[in-house]
C-alpha cells in the first residue's frame, strides 16, 4: 500500500445471514464517506472541485438527509421527515463538525429503526410512491446510494491531496 491509499480499508466478510451481511455493507459504504472527510480543513472539506458544486461537506449533508428520509420517515413512519432538503449546500454557519455529528446521529436512529424491524421483508411504513415496498429494499437502496457518494467522495478527497482508497 503506497502513502496515499492510507484510506484502504478490507470489505466487510459478514456472511452469516441476510441482514448481518446487508447490514456490514451498508455500514462500510458509510464509514468510507466519513473516512474522505477525516484530517481535512473546513476550506477542504467545502472545496468545490466538479462544475456540479459537489463538495465532500455538501456529500455528507446530502446523506444524512437520505438516511432520515429513508429509515425514519418511510421505515418508521416519521412525518419530521417526510419533507428533507437533499441539497449539497452547507451553509457557512453550519460547521463541517456539525454536519458531520448530524450525519452520526442520522446513522444511529437509521441502524435502530433498522433493528427494530428484525425481518427485512416486511412492509415500509409510508409508501414509496404509492408502494409498500419492503425494508430490505430500503436498505438496498441506501446501500447503493451511499455507495454511490462514497465514489464521488473517493474522487473528490483525491483531488484535495491525493488520498486514495476505500
Amino acid at each position: 500500500m503506497t502513502a496515499t491509499e492510507a484510506q484502504r480499508r478490507p470489505v466487510p466478510f459478514n456472511d452469516s445471514g441476510e441482514l448481518d451481511t446487508a447490514l456490514a455493507f451498508l455500514a462500510f459504504a458509510r464509514e468510507c464517506v466519513v473516512k474522505k472527510t477525516e484530517g481535512l480543513t473546513e476550506e477542504q472539506l467545502r472545496r468545490v472541485l466538479v462544475g456540479t458544486g459537489t463538495n465532500l461537506l455538501g456529500l455528507v449533508r446530502h446523506l444524512t438527509a437520505a438516511e432520515r428520509y429513508w429509515f425514519g420517515h418511510h421505515v418508521a413512519g416519521d412525518k419530521a421527515y417526510a419533507e428533507v432538503d437533499f441539497g449539497m449546500a452547507v451553509p457557512a454557519e453550519v460547521s463541517a463538525e456539525q454536519v458531520l455529528a448530524a450525519y452520526a446521529e442520522a446513522v444511529a436512529a437509521s441502524d435502530a429503526v433498522i433493528g427494530a424491524s428484525t425481518d427485512l421483508s416486511r412492509p415500509v411504513a409510508v409508501p414509496v410512491r404509492e408502494e409498500l415496498l419492503s425494508v430490505r429494499w430500503v436498505v438496498a437502496h441506501m446501500t447503493s446510494e451511499t455507495v454511490r457518494h462514497a465514489g464521488h467522495a473517493d474522487i473528490l478527497r483525491e483531488q484535495i491531496d491525493g488520498a486514495t482508497g476505500r
